[in-house]
């Protein structure tokens, strides 16, 4: 077995299966099969359970999976070492925001990072996708979630407080409701939901109550959502950043408030691999979003 097995079984096994594996590699499937099989050959041992769609690790090839991944990560900050002998700091950054959150909130954070370190080349994606969170092209992710997953290292970001809320000229027009049940015959707006119908849940005290609602204004565009309730269009459910502004003035109104509402989750959380090398680029953006969500007291 030599360095270059490892690194393959790494890659695979980083990749979920051999097709991605063999993308990332520029090789064929049947090339990356061909070494994979010759590693077990050598080794004398089955390295990785192969299904229709995906690859896991056997005790064994996880054992050889640890030991390759450190190996690669020292090789990575050896050459990060090298090339950025005497230069400023330099390297890619790709994260995964959160659509709304991402543009109403990480952006202008993202912006002034890019002040401060010109030289590294930032890849930003704005989307809500919470399966395979962390891929090769994505360093770090920002996601909403009730828990963050077991596999990843995720820093809390602190609570993301939702919020039942509209215009002024709303609640002239049609009244504000007072109960949850209520909710259920008025105009709403919120982010996009599975099908047609949106599950709220709601706390209050040591009580939970669940109310199924259908929405009439859905988007993953915050800053649509955000005209929509100001225009008069309906009951916002959103997180409090997109309508702060606008409650602070007087010209949104909240309700509900004796609640803690929440959709899809009432934390945010800062998600990265576990084992994947993290350059001095990626550390440096990691510690700058943490400095920016959870600043010092």
């Amino acid at each position: 077995m030599d360095l270059a097995s490892l690194t393959l079984l790494v890659d695979i096994i980083d990749a979920g299966n051999l097709s991605q594996a063999a993308r990332k590699l520029k090789m064929t499937r049947a090339n990356v099969s061909y070494h994979l099989h010759q590693l077990e050959k050598s080794v004398g041992v089955q390295l990785v359970r192969r299904t229709t769609r995906r690859v896991e690790p056997t005790e064994l090839g996880l054992r050889l999976y640890a030991h390759g991944r450190s190996i690669h990560n020292e090789l990575l900050a050896a050459r990060e070492t090298i090339t950025t002998l005497g230069q400023g700091l330099q390297g890619r950054v790709g994260l995964s925001v959160p659509s709304g959150y991402g543009q109403m909130v990480v952006s202008d954070w993202l912006i002034d990072f890019k002040r401060l370190y010109p030289g590294i080349v930032l890849d930003v994606r704005f989307e809500n996708r919470v399966d395979d969170l962390i891929r090769d092209e994505v360093d770090i992710a920002m996601r909403v979630l009730p828990e963050p997953p077991d596999a990843l290292v995720a820093r809390d970001l602190g609570q993301v407080r939702y919020l039942a809320c509209a215009s002024q000229g709303f609640a002239q027009q049609h009244g504000l409701p007072t109960t949850l049940e209520q909710l259920r015959t008025m105009p709403l707006i919120t982010s996009a939901v599975v099908g047609r119908q949106l599950r709220l849940r709601a706390y209050r005290g040591g009580t939970r109550e669940e109310v199924t609602l259908e929405p009439t204004l859905i988007s993953e565009h915050f800053p649509f959502l955000h005209q929509g309730i100001l225009a008069g269009l309906g009951i916002g459910l959103v997180p409090d950043y997109v309508v702060q502004d606008q409650i602070t003035t007087g010209e949104v109104l909240t309700m509900l408030d004796d609640y803690r509402l929440s959709i899809f989750g009432t934390r945010m959380y800062l998600l990265t691999m576990p084992n994947r090398h993290q350059t001095r680029a990626v550390r440096t953006c990691i510690d700058f979003l943490l400095g920016r969500a959870l600043p010092a007291p």
